[in-house]
């Protein structure tokens, strides 16, 4: 009976570890349906503010703050494009909400700075949806980036407007009539602004 005892020792040693062995081959086969994609979103840095605009713009920290998150986007992973898209989006509204700068409280700045908000909007929805492609979220990005370029073009393009306009002689924003009496038929018609 004593040997008996070491005998079923054994056998339930051995049972037990060969039904341990297939729950270990089943557990490796199982695929993990948290696994992250390491796919990189790499754009290339688009238009940046010239240096007039740049010193306007310097004391305007809601687009300073924009600015800064915005540089983390062009080399970003896929996981962490949607995980900072509410803090995007949130920060893309502040700026938005906020223009300070009376040169760019004109409609067609503001018109830019709707359509990114409403990007940055969409790629804050796309993080809700689980079945998001990787490719939907890459293209995404990648118009953000292109419209948050665009922004800055408009907004180098009004101090450039605002730099020539300060170069010339002549106020280019007041109409200007044909003076009235033109002196022989070859004589170049001389301008004078109109009065109200």
């Amino acid at each position: 009976m004593k040997t008996i005892y070491p005998f079923l020792f054994l056998i339930l040693l051995f049972t037990f570890s060969c039904n341990r062995a297939n729950r270990t081959q089943a557990n490796e086969q199982t695929i993990d349906s948290l696994s992250l994609s390491s796919i990189r979103i790499s754009n290339k840095l688009g238009e940046m503010l010239i240096p007039e605009a740049n010193d306007e713009l310097s004391n305007w920290k809601e687009y300073k703050d924009v600015d800064d998150f915005i540089l983390t986007y062009y080399n970003i992973s896929i996981f962490e494009a949607l995980n900072n898209a509410s803090e995007l989006e949130s920060l893309v509204k502040l700026m938005k909400d906020s223009i300070r700068i009376a040169s760019l409280n004109q409609p067609s700045v503001i018109v830019r700075f709707n359509v990114l908000h409403n990007e940055t909007l969409r790629l804050e929805d796309m993080a809700t949806i689980p079945s998001i492609s990787d490719e939907a979220v890459s293209k995404e990005v990648t118009q953000i980036l292109a419209l948050y370029s665009a922004v800055n073009s408009k907004i180098n393009t009004v101090y450039r407007a605002k730099n020539l306009q300060d170069l010339l002689e002549v106020d280019t924003e007041t109409p200007l009539e044909l003076a009235e009496e033109p002196q022989d038929e070859f004589e170049v018609k001389k301008f004078k602004p109109m009065v109200k």
